[in-house]
């Protein structure tokens, strides 16, 4: 079996368990919010948009799910707490998209290119008071208080730090001066949420202290691959490039090629006039020679070793939680660079 056939696999298997253990917290999620009673047309209208069409992240509760089964808990202790992150995340993401222009994900218009700013801004707004809501409800629900204020906690450092990160992110804008080491210094605050959810998890789920921690650690780790993943998917996607470029911060696959000097004055002038999808083909088919996304992939599989140590803490089902690993990797990149370089 070929390397490219065994990932595929590995992706296959996560999104099937992705499924079976979060599309009843998105559902739950999903009804929460649409139940609430709103007036406007355009901003109920928005709501269902990215509720029903564009928002399908059955990762967050799944993750929750399987976290707390690691430790010996019942997942279903999860459930609320898992709703109120979904919602309080999904108004990170809109929040996001405005702070970067993000018009479109992929195939899709994104709630601000769709519906324009203020309108995304009210539909993140939305979702943000109802996640919290939904939070200290959770007591009512079985949560008990006194792991709620723990976790209560937890949510406010994170989202401190998260607006942190995407403070100095902003600061990268137009540079070609970052280092990669700044880069993934953000990344790691980046990866703030999904280290909330692993320790909160782990939490309801009655964890020993050391479980919480290594498991805590393991969701920076997920965190740091998922965003890095996105970062080497976003480099192959040409239109993604253009709109990185222009509007926001370059990836770590072209902050690594920087780094090589023969390579780094035709990298800066490719930069300068990266504005059409040809020019984007170009400049991944030189960060690729210039070694950038080899050095990625490394570093990828560095924090993946890492990730699998901390697994090893916890008591049950470590199969699934090293599938999250598994699932994020990119063994393959170079495949989808072929097009690019046949291109040429």
């Amino acid at each position: 079996m070929n390397e490219t056939t065994n990932q595929e696999e590995i992706t296959e298997q996560l999104l099937k368990l992705l499924h079976e253990r979060g599309e009843e917290g998105l559902e739950l999620a999903r009804k929460a919010i649409l139940d609430e009673k709103i007036e406007s047309k355009e901003v109920r209208e928005a709501l269902d948009y990215f509720m029903n069409e564009y928002w399908h992240d059955v990762t967050r509760p799944a993750l929750f799910s399987l976290v707390c089964e690691a430790v010996g808990g019942d997942p279903k202790i999860t459930t609320p707490v898992a709703i109120s992150m979904t919602l309080i995340s999904g108004a990170i993401d809109i929040h996001d998209d405005i702070v970067d222009q993000s018009k479109n994900k992929g195939s899709r218009p994104t709630v601000y290119g769709k519906f324009g700013k203020n309108i995304a801004l009210l539909v993140g707004d939305a979702l943000m008071f109802k996640g919290f809501t939904a939070l200290y409800a959770a007591v009512e629900k079985g949560v008990p208080a006194e792991k709620l204020a723990v976790i209560s906690e937890i949510i406010k450092k994170t989202f401190f730090e998260l607006g942190d990160a995407e403070a100095l992110e902003l600061q990268f804008r137009g540079r070609t001066d970052v280092t990669p080491e700044d880069y993934l210094y953000v990344v790691r605050k980046k990866a703030a949420d999904a280290e909330a959810h692993t320790r909160i998890s782990a939490i309801l789920g009655g964890g020993s202290g050391e479980e919480i921690e290594a498991l805590g650690e393991y969701g920076r780790l997920l965190g740091m691959l998922v965003i890095l993943r996105d970062d080497m998917i976003d480099m192959l996607d040409p239109e993604e490039t253009v709109h990185r470029t222009k509007k926001e911060h370059l990836s770590l696959p072209i902050l690594y090629a920087l780094q090589n000097p023969e390579m780094k004055s035709v990298i800066r002038s490719i930069l300068k006039k990266t504005i059409t999808t040809k020019d984007a083909e170009k400049l991944s088919t030189i960060v690729d020679k210039a070694g950038g996304f080899a050095r990625v992939n490394d570093y990828m599989n560095k924090l993946a070793e890492n990730a699998f140590v901390k697994v090893e803490k916890a008591t049950y089902n470590k199969t699934h939680l090293t599938l999250f690993i598994r699932g994020m990797l990119l063994p393959d990149w170079q495949s989808y660079l072929e097009p690019t370089v046949s291109d040429r």
